[in-house]
């Protein structure tokens, strides 16, 4: 980003909307389910993500809550896209002195269940890309499966 940024003014315009594009994605789906009802969450994704969140941190798999993770980033990612000299499509975005954390829109959570939902353009346009990808690595697994089987071949049997 600090090269496009830095680049000319259609590398900053690329920096800006990819921006534009993923930040509210990776505000939402990047750490998982909200752990608390905050932020629009309905108490069944809540209750499921505080679930996931307690075991994995019982496990030492996570040392912090979904919600955070998400704060977290916020936090790291406002000042840096300041220092860049770009703007995060949030308007919500504000430091909040109180908090010591940056406030951000709450994420719409039945919007992104919608959007991943099973019967969405977006799902089936995944589970193409999943298939093609299958497909496309039919040789590896074909030449993976011959090599072992000529592996597995007693010494000398071939000759």
């Amino acid at each position: 980003m600090r090269a496009l940024c830095e680049g000319t003014p259609e590398q900053k315009e690329m920096a800006q909307d990819a921006v534009n594009r993923w930040w509210l994605p990776a505000v939402a789906l990047m750490f998982g389910p909200p752990d608390t009802e905050a932020g629009g969450a309905d108490a069944r994704t809540a209750a499921l993500g505080a679930a996931v969140s307690r075991r994995a941190m019982a496990w030492g798999i996570k040392r912090h809550t979904n919600d955070e993770l998400r704060q977290r980033f916020v936090d790291t990612c406002v000042p840096q896209a300041e220092r860049l000299g770009l703007t995060l499509p949030d308007p919500a975005i504000r430091w909040n002195e109180e908090r010591g954390h940056y406030d951000f829109t709450p994420v719409d959570w039945d919007t992104y269940r919608t959007a991943l939902g099973d019967d969405t353009h977006w799902a089936r346009q995944r589970i193409a890309h999943r298939r093609a990808a299958h497909e496309d690595g039919a040789w590896v697994r074909e030449a993976a499966v011959a090599y072992a089987a000529r592996t597995d071949e007693p010494r000398g049997a071939a000759a």
